[in-house]
C-alpha cells in the first residue's frame, strides 16, 4: 500500500506530465485547432446524444405560487397521458367541471410536433427531451400553452358576474340556451355563429392591424324577442364567463372605467337598456375607444335596446358597435325551434295555419313559448298547437281592428284603443279565474 507522501508523490508527476503535454500541443499545433476540436467534439456528441431537456418547475420560486406555465402544460398532457400513460393521478382544479388526469411520478408519455418525437415525464417536475431546440423551445412550447390553456377554458366552471356600485360578485353560470335552441331564422343564426368564431380566433390579425381584441355587439327589438337568451347562447358558444353590467348603480365614469377594467380575459361584458342609461354617453365611448386597448384578451362587449331609434348615432357607428342584430317577432322558421324545443315535434297538421297566421301577426317568441308549454303534465301537443292557433287567430283580429281605429281616428285613438281591449281582456280572465 502507498504511503500518502508517495500518492501525492505520484499525483504531481502525473500533473507534471501533463502540463508538459499541453505544452508540446501548444508549440506544434496552431491555436486554432483547439476551437476546431471543440466544434466537432461538439457535434460528435450532439450525434450520439442529440437531445436537449428542459425542466418546469411546478411552482414559481419567486412569487410563490404555481406556474402558469406548469398548469398549461399539465393541462395539455392530460388529453395525452388518459390514453398513452398507465400510470395515472387525478385531481380536482378549483373551477373546473373536470377532473384533470395527470402522469404518476416515473411515468412517461411521448408527443409529436411538426414530425419531432418529444417525451414527457413527471418527476418532481414536468420535463421534455427533443432534437431541434429551436423548434422545441419556439413553436412546440407555444402549442402546448395554447391547448393546454383552450383544455382549461373548455373545463372552467363559467361565471355570471354583477356588479354592486364598483364591486363585482359572481355566481355560477349555468343558463343552457345554446344557438341549436334559439327560435331564429337559421340563416341569420348561421350567420352570428361565424361571426363569433371568426372573433375568437383572430387574435393574430387584431395584433397585426394594430386593434385590441375587442368587438362589440347590438341587439335590438321588442322586449320578449330573445335578446336575453341570446346572450346566454353567446356566452355558452364561446365559453366565455358574463360581466352584466348594472348601470344605475354605477355613479360617475371613473367608477365605470374602474368596473371594467377588473373584467378577466374571454369574457362577454352586457350593459343591457342602454338607452336607459344614467352614465354619460362619452364615458363609454372613451373606453370603447381608448382604454379598452390596454386590456389584454379578447372581449365582447354587448349592447341592448327595445328602442335603437333612441341611441346617439355617435355610439351605434362602426367600430363601435360593429354588429347589429335585430331580433323581431316570431317566425315559422323561429316557431319550429319552439316546436321542437317545447314539444319534440318536427311537423304536424296544423303547422300550415301557424305559418299562415304568424306571417299576419306580429307575436314575440316569448309569447309563443308561452302557449306550447304544456300547462299540466297530461295536457298533450295537440291541445298546445290548437291554444297557440286560437291565440293567433285573436291577435289576428285585434291587428284589424287596431289598423281600422287608426283609419278613422288616427295612431293616438288606435293606441287608446288597444289599451282599453286589453284591459278588458285581463278583466274577463280574472272573472274566469274567480269562477274556477
Amino acid at each position: 500500500m502507498l504511503k500518502m507522501g508517495d500518492m501525492w508523490g505520484q499525483l504531481g508527476s502525473v500533473m507534471a506530465s501533463m502540463m508538459f503535454a499541453y505544452a508540446m500541443f501548444k508549440q506544434f499545433f496552431p491555436d486554432n485547432l483547439g476551437d476546431i476540436l471543440e466544434k466537432y467534439g461538439q457535434k460528435l456528441v450532439a450525434y450520439v446524444y442529440p437531445y436537449i431537456q428542459i425542466t418546469f418547475d411546478e411552482y414559481d420560486s419567486d412569487f410563490y405560487r404555481r406556474s402558469e406555465v406548469y398548469s398549461a402544460i399539465q393541462n395539455y398532457l392530460s388529453t395525452k397521458s388518459s390514453t398513452l400513460a398507465k400510470r395515472l393521478k387525478a385531481h380536482e382544479v378549483k373551477g373546473s367541471k373536470a377532473l384533470v388526469l395527470g402522469m404518476d411520478d416515473n411515468e412517461e408519455v411521448t408527443d409529436e410536433f411538426e414530425g419531432v418525437k418529444l417525451w414527457w415525464a413527471s418527476k418532481k417536475s414536468a420535463t421534455k427531451k427533443a432534437s431541434f431546440s429551436d423548434l422545441i423551445i419556439g413553436r412546440y412550447i407555444e402549442h402546448v400553452m395554447k391547448e393546454g390553456n383552450a383544455i382549461k377554458l373548455r373545463n372552467r366552471e363559467r361565471k355570471l358576474y354583477t356588479n354592486n356600485g364598483v364591486r363585482w360578485s359572481h355566481v355560477v353560470f349555468e343558463h343552457p340556451a345554446t344557438f341549436q335552441t334559439l327560435a331564429m331564422d337559421p340563416v341569420k343564426k348561421q350567420e352570428i355563429m361565424d361571426d363569433l368564431m371568426t372573433f375568437s380566433k383572430a387574435e393574430e390579425f387584431y395584433k397585426s392591424i394594430g386593434r385590441a381584441w375587442k368587438r362589440g355587439y347590438l341587439l335590438y327589438g321588442p322586449p320578449g324577442t330573445g335578446k336575453s337568451t341570446m346572450i346566454a347562447a353567446m356566452a355558452n358558444h364561446l365559453g366565455y364567463n358574463i360581466y352584466d353590467l348594472e348601470l344605475t348603480s354605477v355613479k360617475n365614469n371613473t367608477e365605470l372605467r374602474k368596473l371594467l377594467l377588473e373584467t378577466s380575459n374571454k369574457s362577454l361584458i352586457v350593459i343591457e337598456d342602454i338607452d336607459c342609461s344614467q352614465v354619460t354617453l362619452s364615458g363609454l365611448l372613451n373606453f370603447i375607444d381608448g382604454l379598452w386597448s390596454a386590456c389584454k384578451g379578447e372581449r365582447l362587449i354587448v349592447f341592448t335596446t327595445n328602442h335603437v331609434e333612441k341611441l346617439d348615432a355617435a355610439l351605434t357607428r362602426k367600430g363601435r358597435l360593429d354588429k347589429h342584430i335585430e331580433l323581431s317577432y316570431c317566425t315559422f322558421e323561429a316557431f319550429k325551434v319552439l316546436a321542437r324545443n317545447y314539444l319534440k315535434l318536427e311537423s304536424h297538421h296544423l303547422f300550415p295555419t301557424i305559418c299562415e297566421l304568424l306571417g299576419k301577426t306580429n307575436v314575440v317568441p316569448a309569447d309563443v313559448a308561452e302557449h306550447l308549454m304544456p300547462k299540466t303534465l297530461s295536457q298533450s301537443a295537440d291541445i298546445c298547437l290548437q291554444n297557440l292557433v286560437q291565440a293567433l287567430k285573436k291577435e289576428k283580429e285585434n291587428g284589424k281592428l287596431i289598423a281600422e281605429e287608426e283609419r278613422k281616428y288616427g295612431k293616438y285613438g288606435a293606441i287608446s284603443w288597444k289599451c282599453m281591449t286589453s284591459t278588458q281582456d285581463h278583466l274577463i280572465e280574472d272573472k274566469k279565474r274567480a269562477k274556477n
